[in-house]
């Protein structure tokens, strides 16, 4: 328990010397209820996995810190399951949510994404946000570790955003195949500028269409 105390202020440490010198808003995983707090201190968004989007003591334990909170859908729930999981957060007075969508399970290492997924979601009343990458991921894929499709990332992140998502969720490196953790299903840091033009290009012409 010790160890783990201390591998979280390291955490916390080296993530406060990030937003200090970029200037830039923090968001990170929380596991455990216990770590709300001290991450709250330093992170201005924190983001339940989605593994343990039906934690509830983690979900209070989250929303009680007055951060905003991203809550990723789990692969295994539908997309109407997570008003329940938001009622949760904003049963402690903060409606500072964010819901995710990262794809849902399709038989064994695949995932999906189902759009119809965005507007369900957007009924909440909260931001919805497509985490693309790891819908291309492929759970357990490689056998020891879990691969990847990036070559779908563009067209779903172009069709996240014509169905009129409020956000995007992209991981990227500028070595892929180097990356510690989720290379398999980056987008290669080269590609992210082009990519991100697009998608704001797109998203107005959508923004414009829904306004009439």
């Amino acid at each position: 328990m010790r160890g783990c105390r201390t591998s979280l202020r390291q955490g916390l440490r080296i993530l406060g010397k990030i937003k200090s010198e970029l200037k830039l808003p923090i968001l990170t995983d929380i596991h455990d209820a216990s770590q709300a707090a001290s991450a709250a201190e330093v992170c201005d968004v924190l983001q339940i996995p989605a593994f343990l989007a039906r934690q509830t003591d983690l979900l209070i334990a989250a929303g009680k810190t007055g951060r905003i909170i991203n809550v990723k859908k789990a692969q295994f729930l539908s997309p109407w399951d997570m008003g329940n999981v938001a009622e949760k957060v904003a049963s402690t007075g903060n409606t500072k949510i964010i819901l995710t969508e990262r794809g849902s399970s399709f038989g064994y290492q695949n995932l999906v994404v189902d759009m119809r997924s965005f507007p369900i979601l957007q009924r909440t009343g909260y931001p919805v946000v497509f985490d693309v990458t790891h819908s291309v991921q492929l759970p357990g894929g490689q056998g020891h570790s879990s691969g990847g499709q990036p070559q779908f990332i563009e067209p779903l992140a172009r069709a996240g955003v014509a169905a009129g998502v409020d956000g995007i969720f992209l991981e990227t490196h500028d070595n892929p195949a180097k990356a510690l953790s989720d290379g398999p299903n980056a987008l290669p840091l080269s590609e992210l500028l082009g990519l991100l033009m697009k998608l704001k290009g797109l998203s107005a012409v959508v923004r414009r269409w829904s306004a009439k």
